[in-house]
C-alpha cells in the first residue's frame, strides 16, 4: 500500500513538473520564441523566475498569483496546466498500470494538453508538436504501444486522409472552409498513437461534443454565428475518450448490434 502510494506520488509529481515546462511551451511557441533559452522569466518586466518560486501549483498560491517582482497577476492558466498535467498522468498510471504504453500515452496527454491551450487563445495548433508527434507515434506503435504497425499506419492515413477530405469538400458543399491544416495533423499524430478504430471514434466524440458545445453557445447568445470554434480542443477531448474508453465503447456497440439482429 505505502509503495503504491509513493508510486503515484511520483507519478504525479512528476507530471506536474512536466507541466511547468508545458506552461513554457503554450506562452512561448504561438510566439515562435526559443523553449529552452532564455529561462524562466515574468512576461510583464522581464525579471528571472528564481528556483523557489517555479515550484508547480505551491509558488503561484505562495505569490497569491502575482509576480514577486512587479506584482502583475500571473494568469491562472499556470497552475490548471500543472495539476491536470499531474492528474492527467496520475490516471494513466490507474488505468493502464505502470510501464512503457502508460509513458508513450503521457506523452501523448501531455501534447494534447499544450495543443488544447494554444488553440483556445490563439486558434493555432503548433506543426511543431504535431509533425514530429506523426513519426513518434509510429516508432511507438512499433516498439511498445499495444497496436501494430500497420494499425497505426492506418490510423494516420484515417485521421489525415479523412480530414483531409472534409477540409477539402467543405468549400464546395458548405460554400466555407471546414477544417484547419492543424486539426489534419492533430488527427494524424492521434491516428499514430491510438490505430484506426479509436481515431474514428475520435472524431466522432470531437464533432458531437463540438456541436453540442457551439449550438448552446450560440442558444444562450454566447456566440455570433459568423465567430470561429476552434475545433482542436474537441479533437483533443475526443482523443482521450478514445484512448481510454474505445474498448467498453466497441464491446457496448458490438452487444448492441448483435441484440437488435
Amino acid at each position: 500500500m505505502g509503495s503504491t502510494l509513493f508510486l503515484y506520488a511520483t507519478v504525479c509529481l512528476f507530471g506536474s513538473l512536466v507541466g511547468s515546462f508545458l506552461n513554457v511551451c503554450i506562452h512561448r511557441l504561438p510566439r515562435r520564441e526559443s523553449i529552452v533559452w532564455p529561462s524562466s522569466h515574468c512576461p510583464t518586466c522581464n525579471a528571472p523566475i528564481a528556483p523557489y518560486d517555479n515550484l508547480p501549483i505551491l509558488s503561484f498560491l505562495f505569490l497569491r498569483g502575482r509576480c514577486r517582482v512587479c506584482r502583475a497577476p500571473i494568469s491562472p492558466r499556470y497552475p490548471v496546466v500543472e495539476a491536470v498535467n499531474a492528474a492527467g498522468y496520475g490516471l494513466i498510471l490507474w488505468w493502464f498500470g505502470a510501464g512503457w504504453p502508460a509513458a508513450a500515452y503521457a506523452v501523448l496527454f501531455s501534447s494534447l494538453l499544450v495543443i488544447t491551450a494554444i488553440d483556445l487563445t490563439h486558434q493555432i495548433i503548433p506543426d511543431v508538436i504535431t509533425l514530429p508527434g506523426i513519426p513518434v507515434g509510429l516508432v511507438l506503435a512499433a516498439t511498445i504501444l499495444p497496436i501494430s504497425l500497420l494499425d497505426s499506419v492506418l490510423g494516420l492515413l484515417v485521421g489525415g486522409g479523412l480530414l483531409w477530405f472534409i477540409a477539402w469538400a467543405s468549400p464546395y458543399l458548405f460554400g466555407k472552409e471546414g477544417m484547419g491544416g492543424g486539426d489534419i495533423k492533430l488527427l494524424a499524430m492521434v491516428g499514430a498513437f491510438l490505430g484506426w478504430k479509436p481515431t474514428l471514434l475520435t472524431i466522432m466524440v470531437g464533432a458531437m461534443t463540438g456541436s453540442l458545445v457551439g449550438i448552446s453557445l450560440l442558444s444562450f447568445k454566447l456566440l455570433r454565428r459568423d465567430q470561429y470554434i476552434p475545433f482542436g480542443p474537441f479533437l483533443a477531448f475526443g482523443a482521450l475518450i478514445a484512448l481510454f474508453f474505445h474498448q467498453d465503447i466497441f464491446s457496448w456497440y458490438e452487444t448492441l448490434m448483435i441484440g437488435a439482429r
